[in-house]
């Protein structure tokens, strides 16, 4: 029995595309997080003072 050749269409390079976007997208918010706490540890804090 003979095998049937995947015809190529536009579905099959949506799913060949998939695994892309997933790291793309892994990787997006792997730089936001660092960017986030980037930002978190180089704010300013305010100073406090003792009010008594």
């Amino acid at each position: 029995m003979p095998q049937q050749a995947p015809q190529p269409g536009t579905a099959s390079h949506v799913l060949d595309s998939v695994p892309l976007f997933v790291i793309v997208l892994g990787a997006v918010h792997v730089l936001a997080l660092v960017y986030w706490i980037y930002k978190l540890a180089s704010q300013k804090q305010p100073t406090r003072s003792k009010t008594q």
